[in-house]
């Protein structure tokens, strides 16, 4: 089968086309004929040593499809051969084929397209666990979203709104901060422009209760200085860096908790309990379109370095997807 895979991880990084035997699955696995796949910022990290795969995945990357069941393991009973799913993947969904557990794999809604569907594993697995499981986001709470036109942020905007949340997002220009308006925020600031801890403090939205955060850096004092008393603040990136010098006493003044989250080295356990969630709360109000999975561009699977190139330029708005 055809794969994009790492030529070097860390060393040299560069994306390369390669053939490796059509993965076998075994008692607990599904054999999916790949037709879409999700591009996730862990990819590119991956390719500089940064993120590497967990033990028993494969070399290339890709950590969310979309596509049709060729083969089954004997224990498998939820699934038969032609449905259409999704998967998370540990690695390998840069591929014509992968290998995804029984568990990890969900029925694919039938209102949206390939390219839609596969936006949604690693995405929505990791705004679930991080906003709700995590976070403990409730009813009327008030959440600040870093980084509102990423795949994380417009997904993150439009499950906290539809679980009734006050939604503040953080976007880099005047067409971006239309846009998450229109997914349902109630308040966007332009960073580029405006001073966001002043817009946010000066806002009906003043008390924030839960921070997601994918730039760490400076925003982490900054945040420090937004969250109200008992909040929480989330960390699932660090765009500007993770070494941070910290004035620790509004942490301590304001009891609050930081913490900090990586889907991908998470036991099968854990992601399990996420897919259940998943597929009790998200998928009904994907099929009721009450939430959408948000698409910037479509790129050829062989075109993977120039999705990587886009994503990195920070100039997408939702997701970008291979496609076969």
């Amino acid at each position: 089968m055809f794969v994009i895979d790492i030529l070097d991880h860390g060393k040299n990084n560069k994306l390369i086309h390669a053939n490796k035997d059509v993965p076998i699955p075994g008692d607990g696995d599904v054999l999916i004929d790949i037709k879409a796949s999700g591009v996730n910022r862990p990819d590119i990290l991956q390719r500089y040593g940064l993120h590497p795969p967990p033990p028993g995945s494969p070399s290339h990357p890709g950590l969310e499809v979309s596509g049709i069941v060729m083969d089954l393991g004997k224990n498998v009973k939820k699934f038969k051969k032609g449905d259409h799913v999704i998967a998370l993947l540990g690695g390998g969904g840069y591929a014509e084929y992968c290998i995804s557990n029984q568990y990890l794999t969900l029925p694919m809604p039938d209102n949206l397209t390939f390219v839609e569907a596969a936006a949604i594993p690693e995405t929505y697995f990791t705004v679930w666990n991080n906003v709700f499981r995590i976070g403990n986001l409730v009813k009327n709470e008030t959440i600040l979203i870093h980084g509102g036109s990423s795949g994380i942020g417009t997904t993150a905007i439009q499950i906290a709104k539809e679980f009734g949340a006050h939604v503040i997002t953080t976007t880099s220009e005047k067409e971006k901060v239309e846009k998450c308006y229109e997914l349902g925020a109630d308040l966007v600031v332009n960073y580029n422009s405006h001073d966001f801890v002043e817009e946010i403090k000066s806002s009906e939205f003043n008390e924030v209760n839960l921070i997601l955060d994918i730039v760490a850096g400076d925003y982490t004092s900054r945040n420090y200085e937004l969250a109200a008393m008992y909040a929480r603040i989330i960390q699932i990136a660090y765009i500007k860096g993770s070494n941070v010098n910290l004035d620790l006493s509004p942490l301590m003044r304001k009891s609050l908790i930081h913490t900090g989250s990586v889907l991908r080295p998470k036991n099968l356990s854990y992601k399990t309990a996420i897919s259940i969630d998943i597929e009790k709360y998200i998928l009904p109000k994907i099929r009721n379109n009450k939430i959408r999975p948000i698409i910037h561009s479509t790129f050829d699977l062989r075109e993977a370095d120039a999705a990587h190139s886009l994503m990195k330029s920070g100039r997408h708005f939702g997701k970008i997807i291979l496609t076969q």
